[in-house]
């Protein structure tokens, strides 16, 4: 066996604990390396520019997300469907399913550089903010969309090298542009005194300087998947099969967008853009706080992928139960961190007492029952890994637009900023009852029988 392919096999055989622990650490350590840059863009707008810069970039932030939506959605759907194929050792049909999604990759990057000189000023003007803000926040968006190539390949190839089991390279991946990032913002926000514009270039450059370190990868056979021009012919059942896995991803980002622009506006209506700002830095805060979870979905969701697709049942249920402890576990120390140190995490972001003094605030109620959060990251990620894409979904869409936007409409203009703040532990307690309701109605799917009978047979031989 070769060693691109005993990496793959290496899902199947390797000890749950040790598998998970591999290929989450990685992932959490990049998304971490990707969190930081996040937050030291933040931070140098925040000193350089001051909080109209935090506000325009997070008016512009909806409009990033949508992009990352794109690029989540075939990312996931794709790495979903490939894990399976993989598992099922079906090797030819996972290079076509890959060779179809590079396709598409570049069909999105043109898409991405004709709606930058089309359609950002609409979209921003509805947006609502003043003179200021908005020109600073299409200076932002701007280029970020001019590069969606660069971010579309980053983020689909992430998930495709994680779905074949090679979490140390897709960490690296993450962790040089975040350095990159993190050095270039000073030269561009600062000694080039390009302001919000500085920090978006940054980026772009970023993003586009792994593209050819992933490439090679691909090319020179060290990855288990082989990009062939012959299959990058459009094939609609491939396209087919990972827009509907990876609907979920697509649907959550979207939400998330929509989310920001009702809350932005909601601020702006009852607050001013000052909230905005604040809400940014919040926003960053829970952003990092995230991710160890998030990483922990990530090595779990190609475990639980491969052993659906090779039906090696008991290992799946193995690696759905202990993720469920560790994020939960992570739920309580971030619950922990909003409830006793917030103004600590908000003087990283700005010295201005007013900012700070807001920010405890509104994370204390943000994160008001976020010892809870854990079950619903897994749980939409759970049905996603095993292709079953109407309950991913509902999972992906409850928290935003179910629950969070409409609490948001209702209760801002009864209570105003609080009113906001409020709608989000209000949101997390419904879609984490929602998420139980899933997981409780679906346990034979995640915990089959054959499953069940193992485990009391492990027992009764651990007693003999």
């Amino acid at each position: 066996m070769s060693s691109q392919k005993e990496q793959s096999a290496r899902l199947g055989s390797e000890p749950i604990p040790a598998l998970l622990k591999r290929l989450s650490i990685p992932a959490i350590a990049g998304m971490l390396a990707m969190s930081v840059y996040n937050l030291v863009d933040t931070i140098f707008i925040s000193y350089a520019v001051g909080i109209d810069g935090v506000a325009a970039v997070t008016l512009a932030f909806p409009l990033m997300i949508v992009m990352m939506a794109v690029a989540g959605a075939l990312g996931m759907g794709g790495a979903s469907v490939i894990s399976r194929r993989l598992g099922a050792g079906k090797e030819k049909e996972a290079d076509h399913v890959f060779s179809n999604m590079m396709m598409l990759v570049v069909l999105i990057g043109v898409i991405g550089v004709i709606g930058s000189y089309t359609l950002l000023n609409p979209v921003l003007q509805l947006f609502g903010a003043g003179d200021t803000v908005m020109a600073m926040a299409y200076s932002y968006i701007f280029p970020i969309t001019m590069g969606t190539i660069f971010f579309t390949f980053a983020f689909t190839t992430n998930a495709v090298i994680r779905a074949e089991g090679n979490a140390r390279f897709a960490m690296i991946t993450m962790i040089i542009p975040s350095v990159l990032n993190i050095i270039l913002d000073p030269v561009f926000i600062i000694w080039l005194n390009m302001g919000v514009q500085g920090a978006a270039i940054a980026t772009v450059i970023s993003q586009a300087s792994v593209t050819f370190m992933v490439l090679k990868y691909f090319i020179s056979g060290k990855s288990s998947l082989h990009i062939r021009p012959v299959l990058m012919l459009p094939v609609w059942r491939i396209i087919k099969e990972v827009s509907i896995v990876g609907m979920p991803a697509f649907a959550r980002q979207v939400a998330g967008s929509v989310m920001m622009i009702v809350i932005n506006a909601m601020l702006i209506r009852y607050g001013g853009e000052f909230y905005v700002g604040v809400f940014g830095v919040v926003q960053r805060i829970a952003m990092i706080t995230l991710m160890p979870m998030m990483g922990i979905l990530q090595g779990m969701q190609p475990i639980v992928g491969y052993n659906f697709g090779a039906r090696q049942f008991g290992r799946m249920s193995e690696a759905i139960k202990l993720s469920l402890k560790v994020v939960t576990l992570f739920s309580f120390l971030v619950f922990g961190a909003a409830m006793v140190i917030p103004d600590w995490l908000m003087r990283v972001f700005t010295q201005d007492q007013a900012v700070i003094d807001a920010g405890v605030d509104a994370l204390r109620i943000i994160f008001a029952v976020a010892f809870v959060i854990g079950i619903q990251v897994i749980s939409g990620g759970l049905y996603q890994a095993l292709g079953k894409a109407r309950p991913a979904l509902i999972l992906s869409m409850a928290r935003q637009v179910l629950f969070l936007i409409p609490l948001v409409l209702i209760l801002a203009p009864v209570i105003g900023v609080w009113g906001v703040w409020i709608a989000f532990p209000a949101a997390d307690i419904l879609a984490v009852l929602l998420s139980l309701y899933f997981l409780r109605r679906d346990r034979k799917l995640f915990f089959p029988p054959d499953a069940q009978a193992k485990k009391e047979e492990n027992l009764q031989e651990k007693h003999a």
